[in-house]
């Protein structure tokens, strides 16, 4: 999955391997990884600056410095383009610590999630392309493409190495336990429309892993977390 991500913002999906730049006198043409780059970025700090709305090829061209027939070849539209710069934006929030102890790495990255929501202003472009998608197939398609299945994997890779080690029972759904820890923050976001924050990381880990009954002789605490060196 990761080796797909990084293929998939180095690809050009089919066009030249370079851009004539204009704007940018003396310097050529731009490798399309560049310019690539350059957009995503431009979209991403429009998208969290000023909305979904205001993503739109003409704007993010001018100040990617890019050419718009470019954008027009790499994206079916401005709004599977957002999704593609938000996804790039937010990577950093995707990536999970590993130090041998699930429930403190799930507490980590479920709190930078809600700060990302919360803090750092992705709350409401994520409600304008979640709401947009429903009308939008290729925001849709972007969505889940780039950043809703890779998002899944990262935490199914995580969860998969606590079964091995026996901090997660054997038989867990990995992908419920996935729905439990960030649909419950979805639902709360899209849905029911209240106030949180990253305190509710804890109580929904704690209640993903071990869940609201009395622990049973059948059902013993997982193992203990390993230490890293």
């Amino acid at each position: 999955m990761r080796e797909y991500i990084e293929m998939n913002n180095l690809s050009t999906n089919g066009v030249a391997m370079s851009e004539n730049v204009s704007g940018r006198p003396g310097r050529g043409r731009r490798p399309a990884a560049e310019v690539r780059v350059a957009v995503l970025t431009a979209a991403g700090r429009i998208l969290l600056r000023d909305g979904m709305r205001a993503v739109t090829f003409d704007r993010v061209a001018t100040e990617a410095g890019a050419s718009k027939t470019t954008l027009y070849k790499w994206w079916p539209s401005p709004g599977a383009l957002a999704a593609e710069a938000y996804f790039a934006q937010s990577r950093r929030v995707l990536e999970f610590p590993d130090t041998g102890d699930v429930r403190a790495d799930l507490i980590t990255q479920l709190s930078a999630f809600v700060r990302w929501l919360k803090d750092e202003g992705a709350e409401q472009p994520v409600c304008e392309l979640v709401g947009a998608a429903q009308m939008d197939p290729d925001l849709a398609r972007a969505w889940s493409q780039t950043y809703a299945q890779p998002r899944r994997e990262l935490a199914r890779e995580r969860l998969r190495l606590a079964q091995r080690e026996g901090q997660v029972h054997k038989d867990a759904d990995l992908d419920i336990i996935v729905d439990q820890l960030w649909g419950a923050c979805y639902h709360r976001l899209l849905v029911l429309k209240v106030p949180f924050d990253e305190s509710i990381a804890t109580r929904l880990v704690d209640h993903a892993l071990y869940g609201s009954a009395p622990r049973r002789a059948d059902h013993p605490e997982p193992s203990t977390p390993r230490r890293r060196n």
